[in-house]
């Protein structure tokens, strides 16, 4: 059962039985769902929607058939091909439509694909409102077009939109980039960051480009998840040619990754940082990130004067405490940069855009620009959970002994320490605890870790 349908949207391996996989049936059945609950939301019979797709290998066969499932609804279909996840949710607004269907299963390998959902504000849906289209499709509560009433299908090109977006924010400081005179390696790990980073970096003056799988062909050089394990060609590149840094972003380019001269990991956690650093220099107010990223964050954010709030993993869950505490800057230790001067969603050209002009402004190397930030790391591990254990039970167990430090209980558990914290969050897609400690070195983070898991374990 290869079939995932959460606050992320439906996702799934290509192939397979029609329930388990993410097959053609499926994709017609839960995109008849989605459009139905659209045209339910619009109030009107007829419809427009955005549809954008990542280079995965089956990303052409999907679009053509959500495409025509749209049609065959009634809905009118803006066709913006390859394209970023956040230039697909700023089409829904450029275009007044009244939602969006991207294809892409983001980081994960090129056997899976996915639809994910956006409302009219360009958006993910809300849990609630992934919730309705989800029992639409369990009912098959929809009704297609008669042959006069078939939607339309229309093509258009956003990516030199959204970078002409990019371009025209006051922090992005193009002189001061093109001045620096920088040489960059890209890593786009064949997708469509290879259209898009290559064109904004031209665009914001880099002249001297190295690209690292730039051909959008679907056929993933490497696992696609920008983590350091799987960066060794970029940070061997880096170092061979003298580069000043490394760009690298996921396939459907929500993330943003960083790699230093001397081939070392900038870090992840560490893009949000230091963009909210240089937001906070130029516009005063409060920051978000959600509940499993670096307590870096905080600290920057304080040492502008500012408040720092936490929200439940996900972008939907984040977006909505960044609107609910006026965030100038937010996002989550992935590597994802929400700014809302532009959009609320994760986008690494924004990311980009701005991280450049502090790179640029600032004068320093990457290791030293890193150098400056509280320095902190964190460490992943996971519970195995056997079959009928329960995990509110453990997590309650966990918190009555815990008492005594501050509790966060909006997404599973998170137990703030004076030396670091343990988040504990039950997976969607797997009989496992997630457990993220993050302390001021491996050593601390990995011990606190420990003690957390056999903690859990008196519970279970």
């Amino acid at each position: 059962m290869t079939l995932i349908k959460s606050i992320s949207g439906i996702r799934g391996t290509v192939g397979g039985k029609p329930g388990d996989n993410l097959t053609p049936l499926d994709v017609v059945k839960f995109v008849s769902a989605y459009a139905t609950w659209i045209k339910k939301q619009a109030g009107k019979a007829k419809t427009r929607i955005v549809l954008g797709r990542d280079a995965r290998i089956s990303g052409d066969m999907y679009a053509k058939l959500v495409a025509a499932t749209l049609s065959g609804l009634g809905h009118d279909v803006i066709n913006i091909g390859l394209a970023t996840t956040p230039t697909t949710e700023m089409a829904v607004t450029a275009e007044k439509a009244d939602g969006g269907i991207i294809l892409t299963a983001s980081h994960n390998p090129k056997q899976w694909n996915a639809l994910k959902l956006l409302n009219s504000d360009g958006e993910f849906l809300s849990d609630q409102d992934g919730k309705q289209v989800l029992a639409m499709a369990e009912k098959e509560d929809f009704e297609y077009a008669q042959v006069d009433e078939l939607g339309t299908i229309s093509e258009k090109d956003y990516t030199q939109y959204h970078i002409n977006k990019v371009l025209d924010l006051p922090l992005v400081n193009r002189e001061a980039i093109s001045a620096a005179g920088l040489k960059i390696v890209v890593d786009a790990v064949n997708s469509v960051g290879g259209i898009a980073i290559p064109q904004l970096l031209k665009a914001l003056g880099v002249k001297d480009i190295v690209e690292l799988n730039c051909e959008p062909t679907g056929h993933f050089a490497h696992n696609p998840e920008p983590i350091p394990e799987n960066l060794h060609q970029i940070s061997d590149k880096i170092r061979a040619c003298g580069a000043d840094l490394g760009i690298v972003v996921d396939p459907d380019v929500d993330r943003l990754a960083l790699v230093c001269e001397n081939g070392e990991m900038f870090g992840e956690e560490y893009t949000l940082v230091a963009v909210a650093d240089y937001v906070l220099n130029h516009t005063p107010g409060s920051t978000v990130s959600n509940l499993s990223s670096s307590r870096a964050l905080r600290d920057v954010t304080e040492s502008h004067g500012q408040t720092y709030s936490a929200a439940a993993v996900g972008e939907v869950n984040v977006v909505a405490k960044m609107k609910e505490t006026h965030a100038v800057i937010g996002g989550e230790g992935n590597g994802g940069v929400i700014y809302p001067a532009l959009h609320y969603g994760r986008d690494a050209l924004v990311g980009v855009g701005l991280f450049l002009s502090l790179y640029a402004i600032n004068g320093k190397s990457m290791t030293d620009l890193k150098a400056g930030y509280p320095q902190y790391f964190i460490s992943k591990n996971r519970l195995e959970l056997a079959p009928g254990m329960d995990v509110d039970r453990i997590l309650a167990g966990l918190k009555n002994k815990y008492a005594h430090e501050h509790i966060t209980d909006i997404d599973g558990v998170k137990i703030d320490f004076a030396h670091g914290w343990v988040h504990l969050r039950k997976s969607n897609t797997e009989p496992i605890i997630r457990i993220y400690s993050e302390a001021k070195d491996e050593a601390s983070a990995n011990a606190l870790a420990q003690e957390i898991i056999a903690a859990a374990k008196e519970f279970m």
